[in-house]
């Protein structure tokens, strides 16, 4: 993991919203023709198309003996500016989120857009940090990224010993999360892509989305409502799926 590159983000144009619209950037309409994405795909092969695994039930300790600590897992929540990071953290963690929220300045006009249906004041600076316990055996600890450029440094240390990523996606604005799938690309860490439903509704259809993202089959894609517990929560359980099926194939090899 040391090795991995921080995600190279492309300078954001002035402009402000306008330009950050998904009409603007791929010059249509949302659900018509073809939807211009990532340049190329991954250089290697992808494992087989995701499936998802039947559920299991954890079994309780036995009479008299006192039971193990859940297992710590590090999940990362990643993906552009203004995308629901932070709301993701706060939606499912049991204790009292961590978050490092800024307020935005004039300096920032420009430069950090949170896009049109976003009423967004302030910005994270270095991370949100939230815990959900799954079940007796299996606690999740959630490591909310910064989505800007210039905090792209932070990358490396914050996946250091993760298990998987969900990246959270605004559907009109789908190469702010270019970056973020590119990393964990690179890094080897499995990942979901977890599109934020802004008001129940997405721009474009999870085929489209699919498309212009250009990730494989492997690559599980689910719409899911930042704002709401069980639905992150489900989001959350398809990384862990996703991780254990990489931890699966891993040993087999």
């Amino acid at each position: 993991m040391d090795s991995v590159r921080s995600p190279e983000w492309p300078v954001a144009p002035l402009g402000g919203v306008a330009a950050n619209s998904a009409a603007a950037r791929y010059g249509m309409s949302p659900g018509t023709g073809p939807i211009v994405g990532r340049a190329e795909q991954p250089s290697s092969a992808p494992p087989p198309p995701y499936q998802p695994p039947s559920g299991t039930r954890a079994s309780s300790p036995p009479v008299g003996r006192p039971a193990a600590p859940p297992v710590p897992v590090k999940i990362l929540v990643a993906g552009g500016f203004g995308v629901g990071k932070t709301t993701t953290v706060g939606a499912i963690s049991e204790i009292a989120p961590l978050t490092t929220e800024a307020e935005m300045t004039t300096a920032g006009i420009g430069v950090d857009d949170p896009g049109a249906r976003s009423s967004k004041t302030t910005t994270t600076v270095a991370m949100d940090f939230g815990c959900v316990t799954i079940d007796r055996s299996l606690k999740l600890y959630l490591f909310g990224t910064p989505g800007q450029s210039r905090f792209g440094f932070m990358w490396d240390d914050l996946a250091r010993g993760a298990l998987g990523a969900l990246v959270v996606v605004d559907s009109a604005r789908l190469d702010d999360c270019f970056p973020a799938i590119d990393f964990f690309e690179r890094a080897g860490l499995p990942f979901v892509v977890g599109v934020n439903a802004f008001d129940g509704r997405l721009a474009l259809e999870l085929g489209e989305i699919r498309w212009a993202l250009a990730i494989g089959d492997h690559v599980p894609l689910v719409q899911f409502d930042a704002r709401d517990r069980l639905s992150v929560r489900d989001a959350l359980l398809v990384v862990l799926d996703r991780a254990r099926d990489r931890a699966t194939r891993d040993r087999r090899a």
